[in-house]
């Protein structure tokens, strides 16, 4: 072949981080030996697969179109470079979660999967749908676990299991030993809520659509514990899923609000590129999801134990 792994490493790392010297640190080499390599590569083929923009590179149509494949090519090429190893495990993967799913679920997924294959390594990130859809996007990712919806024309959207938000509040909050909040108490109260461009916020702004203009937004954070804080501190009510306040309301530290006119149902998914080649360890990994909550309803109904 004209081409080597190497120049495919290259091609994809400076796709993904749009820099010759990011990309160079990322694969701990030289910028010179890099910058030569993507170079020679483009020449072999006489094809330009990046528009230079000042000191970035970004990737053109060309390279778009050998993007997939070059990853596709990287990822199967490990997989046999593990199986001439001998090695039992699954490599490397990379997976996104949400914070809901993330903190809650996907932490112990991981641990499972990697007690049961020790010889793989697993990346874990954390963020919002927003930023894991776009990481997926780029294959930066192999697999996300998301709790917002996706339209991305790329990504393969598969539905994981339900799950409902809350809406509650401090024990001592004068709504909630109301039998029925109504939409008008609960346009009075200040919210404390997650960011725009995070799943949970996207259902509650689906949920109070006809109401945004009369909403009490206090204060916006991007982790469910912060918020779970301040509502417990008195600052207001907040809304985020059962799953993260199972524990709170065993505790009594905080409480279910009962809104029963809201739609706050919504659901977890799988997300990988339509174009990503999947390999023996992600398609283990998803069935060990799907294995976790096999015959469960809603996610706030799945035991969670400790991982030893």
């Amino acid at each position: 072949m004209k081409y080597s792994l190497r120049q495919l490493e290259i091609f994809v790392a400076v796709s993904r981080t749009e820099s010759v010297s990011r990309a160079a640190d990322e694969l701990a080499l030289s910028q010179s030996a890099t910058s030569t390599a993507l170079g020679e590569f483009e020449r072999q083929f006489s094809l330009q697969l990046f528009d230079r923009v000042g000191k970035s590179l970004r990737i053109n149509e060309a390279g778009r179109q050998l993007l997939p494949r070059a990853v596709e090519v990287l990822d199967r090429a490990k997989e046999i470079e593990n199986l001439l190893e001998g090695h039992a495990g699954f490599g490397y993967m990379k997976i996104g979660a949400t914070l809901t799913v993330g903190n809650y679920l996907t932490t112990i997924l991981v641990a499972r999967f990697l007690q049961a294959h020790p010889e793989s390594r697993i990346q874990l990130q954390v963020h919002n749908t927003r930023t894991i859809i776009q990481q997926i996007a780029n294959h930066e990712l192999d697999l996300g676990l998301i709790e917002g919806d996706c339209y991305h024309p790329d990504i393969e959207v598969e539905t994981w299991i339900a799950d409902e938000l809350v809406i509650f509040s401090a024990p001592g909050h004068p709504l909630s030993g109301k039998g029925k909040v109504t939409m008008d108490q609960l346009l009075q109260e200040p919210w404390i809520l997650r960011e725009k461009g995070s799943g949970t916020r996207e259902t509650f702004d689906r949920a109070f659509h006809n109401h945004h203009a009369r909403l009490n937004i206090r204060l916006e954070l991007e982790h469910t514990e912060a918020i779970k804080r301040a509502v417990e501190s008195g600052l207001g009510i907040g809304c985020i899923s059962h799953l993260a306040l199972k524990d709170a309301f065993r505790r009594g530290s905080l409480v279910p609000l009962n809104t029963p006119s809201l739609d706050l149902g919504r659901y977890f998914y799988f997300l990988w590129h339509k174009q990503k080649y999947q390999t023996t360890g992600m398609r283990e990994f998803l069935a060990s999801c799907r294995r976790m909550t096999d015959g469960i309803r809603r996610s706030d109904e799945v035991d969670l134990p400790h991982i030893a």
